[in-house]
């Protein structure tokens, strides 16, 4: 009988180890799953301050008359964000306020809005989306 106490008491002890290294193993991968998260949320809020800067230098540099549509994501992933034009700066934030970015543009009237966008140029001013 004590051998088989011990077999058992053996066992569970066993089974607490491999318990406790995949708990710690598994701990382990989410947090590397939320670091890859975070940075592609951080890499997406900063192509979207591009793409739209560049659009607005694009405009800038463009003469009289031009005029173009383009698209600002929904979304950021699953992330909703917002997008605007402050003090000539494109301000991107998540609304979880964990991601901001802004980046500088020049002068605009208007403003930024996810979906469809229309830029152009008038009398050397440039106007978002009126």
């Amino acid at each position: 009988m004590n051998k088989k106490l011990q077999t058992s008491l053996e066992f569970v002890i066993m089974l607490g180890f491999v318990l406790m290294f995949f708990s710690v193993f598994l701990l382990v991968i989410q947090s590397n799953m939320v670091d890859k998260f975070e940075q592609r949320t951080e890499l997406q809020l900063k192509a979207i301050a591009s793409d739209a800067q560049s659009e607005i230098n694009l405009a800038l540099e463009a003469s009289d008359g031009y005029s173009r549509d383009f698209e600002i994501p929904e979304k950021v992933g699953n992330t909703d964000y917002d997008i605007q034009i402050v003090d000539e700066m494109v301000y991107v934030n998540t609304t979880d306020s964990l991601h901001a970015l802004s980046l500088p543009v020049p002068n605009v009237t208007g403003d930024l809005q996810k979906g469809k966008n229309t830029i152009r140029k008038e009398n050397g001013e440039i106007i978002l989306n009126q």
